[in-house]
């Protein structure tokens, strides 16, 4: 079971940086993390404030509003099955599996960013992959 969760948490947390990357756009970036971000609040909302990009609040779309909520709920989703995993299971397979969040990353950014997939992207994925299936197997 502490594998099933493992895995959600990578799934959750690659889902994290596609919607704070679409969220993020045309908003201060202290403001969006702000947003996203329950655990570091007072810290988040201090650098919104230092900054003075509160005056920015009233701009932001209402796209950028659902996005970065919605990235804030992936990053809570992750987090959620990073514990129960690491509760079930052995940390020294579960981490490797959470760090499988940057291959997915880089899948999703290629499928809905449209960003580039290189050769080279291609085999660092594969090749992280793979390290990730020695270190838990």
């Amino acid at each position: 079971m502490w594998l099933f969760f493992a895995a959600l948490s990578s799934v959750f947390a690659a889902f994290t940086s596609i919607f704070a990357k679409i969220g993020i756009e045309g908003v201060n970036s202290n403001l969006a993390t702000a947003i996203r971000t329950v655990v570091v609040l007072v810290m988040a909302w201090g650098m919104v404030f230092i900054t003075g990009a509160q005056s920015g609040m009233a701009d932001i779309s209402r796209r950028s509003w659902l996005f970065l909520i919605v990235s804030g709920m992936m990053t809570g989703a992750s987090w959620l099955c990073y514990y129960k995993a690491v509760q079930m299971g052995d940390v020294s397979k579960i981490v490797p599996i959470d760090k499988l969040s940057g291959v997915l990353t880089i899948i999703l950014a290629f499928a809905f960013l449209h960003e580039e997939l290189t050769v080279k992207s291609i085999v660092g994925c594969i090749l992280i992959a793979a390290g990730t299936l020695c270190m838990v197997l």
